[in-house]
């Protein structure tokens, strides 16, 4: 059928005039071009195919492991394999009286053939790991850095049949070569074959974007570009800091991405109370302190378990020491978190909690832990400064000094 459409074309060819060379020439080249259309054609028809059969039965099934494999594109990238291999097969009887221009077309074929099965297998890689991260052995286990390493050394191992290929010679043989000249390369390009490393594991890995707020050192701000041997950040100060990209792999750093991605920012300072003004609260407190709005109904429920705890128990009263009592500072807590209940600028569907912690040569910390709903670097300072202008300010309401070293 082949060699009927070329003898077809050939014959339109010197109809028109052309010469038997040219005639032959330009029939085959459009015989080539045929057929590269045909594989076009047969791939986007094996897509069409494969969505209206395979997908929709993938996606139909309650088995999630087959999802995957749409997910990881390697039904995709096995479409592009299948007319790659057609192309190569048909292409010698399309071009019979060129057997170097065959010869090198067929180099490229290979070439793409092999880049297209690498990028299978590395699908496939991807798919078993995700399949092994739904297991909870995963948690314990991890095995992404393996998987990582397989991949890299699937791309090498690629990277060295194309040249090997190339070349006309073995693997092998480039290996030795490789091995010869491996300790003057590393000597000399050690820097970028650093950054190369450290590039590919900040993007495998997703520590690292265009535009996510890191700090590392005198680095603080937005990272403008990630390229092969640095990463360029732009400081608050609109200053510029370079940092070596595999810098940023072999030491810690801050991303604040988390933050941002996050329904708000967080708030964790804590106050100092002098331990000396603690104490138990008299009724004259209480009735103090029933006068501020956002801890009244909290006193007066609190009394009300209190008395009914201390007559079930026959506890003796007279002695503030017996039984259960308020304290000033209980009580400054359950209105601080009421406070924070009722800050619009706070984000209420996160963690908010008030707590006390160990105490120590400064008195009793109270830590605010609580999220701010603007994230931007100015707003949520003002935020927390006011909210801690009001508690500290509010403190001596409750008979609390804060601790000041004099």
């Amino acid at each position: 059928m082949i060699e009927k459409y070329i003898t077809i074309l050939k014959n339109l060819n010197l109809k028109m005039g052309l010469g038997e060379d040219m005639a032959t020439g330009l029939a085959e080249t459009i015989a080539v071009l045929s057929l590269l259309l045909v594989c076009i054609a047969v791939f986007f028809l094996i897509k069409f195919i494969l969505k209206k059969t395979v997908f929709k039965l993938i996606q139909r099934t309650t088995n999630k492991y087959d999802d995957l494999l749409i997910k990881n594109k390697v039904i995709g990238r096995t479409c592009l394999l299948i007319p790659a291999m057609i192309f190569g097969g048909l292409l010698p009887q399309v071009l019979p009286d060129y057997p170097d221009t065959v010869e090198f077309l067929m180099k490229f074929v290979r070439i793409v053939e092999i880049c297209f099965f690498t990028m299978i297998l590395s699908s496939i890689l991807t798919t078993l790991e995700d399949m092994y991260n739904t297991h909870e052995m995963s948690k314990l286990k991890p095995i992404t850095g393996l998987v990582q390493v397989l991949k890299i050394v699937l791309y090498v191992m690629a990277g060295l049949v194309i040249i090997a290929f190339l070349m006309n010679t073995s693997v092998n043989t480039i290996l030795i070569s490789l091995g010869t000249m491996s300790a003057v390369v590393m000597l000399i390009f050690q820097d970028t074959i650093k950054g190369f490393v450290g590039s590919i594991q900040l993007s495998m890995n997703d520590m690292l974007r265009i535009g996510d707020w890191i700090v590392m050192g005198p680095a603080d701000g937005n990272v403008l570009e990630i390229n092969l041997t640095t990463v360029k950040v732009q400081n608050w100060d609109n200053t510029i800091t370079t940092i070596p990209t595999y810098a940023l792999v072999s030491s810690p750093f801050t991303n604040w991405r988390g933050m941002t991605d996050s329904g708000g920012r967080r708030i964790a300072r804590t106050i100092n109370i002098d331990v000396n003004t603690i104490r138990y609260c008299t009724p004259e407190m209480l009735e103090k302190y029933k006068q501020y709005d956002l801890v009244k109904d909290y006193i007066m429920k609190r009394e009300e378990e209190i008395e009914e705890y201390n007559k079930a128990n026959s506890i003796d009263t007279s002695q503030i020491m017996n039984g259960r009592q308020q304290t000033n500072i209980g009580i400054f807590r359950a209105y601080i978190k009421a406070y924070l209940k009722n800050n619009p600028k706070l984000n209420h569907n996160l963690t908010m909690m008030v707590r006390q912690m160990q105490a120590n040569e400064f008195g009793v910390p109270l830590q605010i832990y609580a999220f701010s709903c603007d994230k931007r670097w100015v707003n949520y300072e003002e935020i927390q400064s006011d909210l801690f202008d009001h508690i500290i300010t509010a403190a001596p309401m409750f008979d609390l000094k804060i601790y000041q070293k004099h």
